[in-house]
């Protein structure tokens, strides 16, 4: 057996510092999103972006996709949203086996009486800690730590 990469000490501080991003920043935005839209934050997510479609509409595995989520976890999000109005599955006229999610009336107005709130926790939470410099390097690391291992 291989002797395991053990993290050098500027590793461990570094990950344990995005470990603590990891909890803090999203257990933040939900309470945000719960306490002032009555919402989980995936439900949000699942909101903004149908809303963010030019018909309103998409296929629930494009969604559950977009949403970095499973389609079973979606599957139960989008029950909760339909059950409160904001949303409505129907099958796609020429494949059956496919279901779309489409916002209704009601979940674009959700959306938009949650986003101001939302957004501003996000700028409050992230950006407004970070110079213009430091949030463009954020989004590359991000983007690079999002890539496949294959890329």
């Amino acid at each position: 057996m291989d002797e395991p990469r053990w993290l050098t000490d500027e590793q461990q501080r570094t990950w344990r510092a995005f470990v603590e991003v990891l909890v803090k920043v999203p257990a933040a935005l939900e309470g945000q999103l719960q306490r002032d839209a009555g919402l989980t934050h995936m439900g949000y997510l699942v909101l903004a972006t149908l809303s963010e479609q030019p018909d309103r509409r998409l296929p629930m595995s494009h969604l559950a996709r977009k949403a970095s989520a499973s389609l079973s976890r979606l599957s139960h999000v989008a029950a909760r949203l339909e059950a409160r109005g904001w949303i409505r599955r129907e099958r796609d006229p020429e494949d059956g086996r496919v279901q779309i999610a489409v916002l209704t009336g009601a979940g674009f107005r959700k959306v938009e009486e949650t986003a101001p709130g939302h957004v501003e926790a996000v700028q409050q939470l992230v950006f407004d800690r970070l110079t213009a410099a430091q949030a463009g390097q954020l989004g590359k690391l991000c983007e690079a730590l999002l890539r496949s291992p294959a890329s």
